[in-house]
């Protein structure tokens, strides 16, 4: 949760706001079951809700260039993203690749495996929270990842705050 309150209270900096929450008490997740939290906030109020989470599977994903998306800071506004994610055919989800570096899933920051270190982009579309948290703990480092180099890469990860580090039995990377 650091990392959450951290991300929330640099947005709030960010729109000059001052008055800056504890995340914390504002959550009471249901007893039995998992779920995902959403936290949609303004400089003045927050409105968490909810939601049943399921686990995708994710074998395959469909590499989808676009130069001009911005997500840099978490929102309800998806709409690149979403787009971005129906092109993807067949595959299971979508690898965005801006100005010819990896960059994110439509779901997840990404670390790929090679000679013995776990790697994750420099530049993600969203620094998300457990992609801060692994980078502080040294156990992945940044570096600019060219989408040519992608089969030099015998494992991938999908990092989010709800599957952590989540290592792939299996990845195809679709044209």
């Amino acid at each position: 949760m650091p990392y959450h309150q951290k991300r929330y209270a640099a947005v709030l900096e960010s729109l000059g706001a001052e008055n800056v929450q504890n995340l914390e008490d504002y959550l009471n997740a249901p007893a039995e079951g998992l779920y995902r939290c959403r936290l949609v906030y303004t400089p003045s109020e927050i409105t968490v809700t909810y939601h049943e989470y399921k686990k995708r599977d994710i074998s395959t994903l469909k590499l989808i260039f676009n130069n001009d998306i911005e997500y840099s800071e978490k929102s309800t506004y998806r709409d690149e993203i979403d787009t971005l994610f129906s092109q993807r055919d067949d595959a299971d989800d979508i690898l965005i690749i801006k100005n010819l570096l990896v960059c994110d899933t439509s779901i997840a920051n990404i670390a790929l495996y090679r000679s013995g270190m776990w790697i994750t982009p420099k530049t993600p579309l969203l620094k998300g929270t457990t992609r801060a948290r692994l980078i502080e703990e040294a156990k992945i480092i940044e570096a600019d990842i060219k989408v040519s180099e992608l089969r030099t890469f015998s494992q991938v990860a999908l990092l989010n705050a709800m599957i952590d580090f989540d290592v792939l039995d299996k990845c195809e990377f679709l044209l």
